[in-house]
C-alpha cells in the first residue's frame, strides 16, 4: 500500500532531495500546496533548527492530518560563532537570494580580515516526523554534514550554500557533487537515514490499521 506523506516545506530544492531519499519507499510525496486550499505560513522564529522543524510538521499535521515530515537546516561557521544557523535561508534579508546569502556570507568572513584563514564549517539537518494517528509529539532526527567555505563558489548544482561548502574528505564543494554523491554525505542525507526506520515502522502502522478497517 502507498501512503500520502506530507513534506512542510516551500523550498523547492529541499522537496527536490527529500523526494529522491523517500523513492524506495511505499510513498506519494505532497509538498504542503498540494495538499491545502489556504496556505498556512508558519514562522520559524525558533532558536534552534529542532524548534523551528517541529514547529512546521506540528502545524501541518494539524492542518491536513496526514503524515507529515518537516526539515529545518542550515550552515553553521565556526568563525562567525555559528551564523548563519537558523537564520541561513535569510541572512542577508527576510526575502534573500541564494546570491544575497552567499555574498552576505563571504562578506561576513572577509570582515574578519585574515586571508589565510581556514573557515571550518558544517551543514546541520534536524528532520521532525509527525504522525496524526499515533501523536503530534514528533519523532525527531539531525544529521550534519563538516567542512569548509571557499573564498569563491564552484560548481553548478544543489542551492543555497552548496556553492561555497567545500565538503570533508573530498576535492568538491556540494555543487560539484551530483545528486547521488549528495544525498550519501550531505546533512539531509544522514537525517534521512536515521529517519528512515521510524518511517517505515509509521508505514506499517498505517497498513495494519488499514487493514483492520477493510477487514
Amino acid at each position: 500500500m502507498r501512503h500520502a506523506l506530507v513534506v512542510a516545506t516551500q523550498n523547492v530544492g529541499k522537496l527536490a532531495e527529500l523526494r529522491a531519499m523517500l523513492a524506495t519507499l511505499p510513498v506519494e510525496v505532497l509538498s504542503s500546496d498540494d495538499v491545502l486550499t489556504r496556505k498556512i505560513t508558519v514562522v520559524e522564529d525558533g532558536e534552534t533548527f529542532a524548534e523551528n522543524a517541529t514547529k512546521k510538521a506540528v502545524a501541518i499535521a494539524r492542518a491536513t492530518m496526514m503524515l507529515t515530515l518537516a526539515d529545518d537546516s542550515g550552515l553553521e561557521v565556526d568563525a562567525l560563532g555559528g551564523a548563519p544557523g537558523v537564520r541561513s535561508a535569510r541572512y542577508a534579508s527576510a526575502r534573500a537570494t541564494d546570491g544575497e546569502n552567499n555574498a552576505a556570507l563571504l562578506g561576513a568572513l572577509a570582515a574578519l580580515s585574515d586571508e589565510q584563514a581556514v573557515f571550518r564549517a558544517r551543514f546541520r539537518c534536524v528532520l521532525a516526523l509527525v504522525d496524526p494517528l499515533a501523536s503530534f509529539e514528533p519523532h525527531l532526527v539531525e544529521g550534519a554534514c563538516e567542512g569548509r567555505i571557499l573564498v569563491s563558489p564552484r560548481g553548478s548544482g544543489g542551492f543555497g550554500y552548496d556553492p561555497l561548502f567545500l565538503v570533508e574528505g573530498h576535492d568538491k564543494t556540494m555543487a560539484e557533487l551530483d545528486d547521488a554523491a549528495k544525498n550519501a554525505v550531505s546533512h539531509r542525507g544522514r537525517a534521512f537515514q536515521a529517519l528512515r526506520l521510524v518511517l517505515e515502522k509509521a508505514l506499517i502502522g498505517r497498513d495494519t490499521v488499514a487493514a483492520q478497517i477493510a477487514g
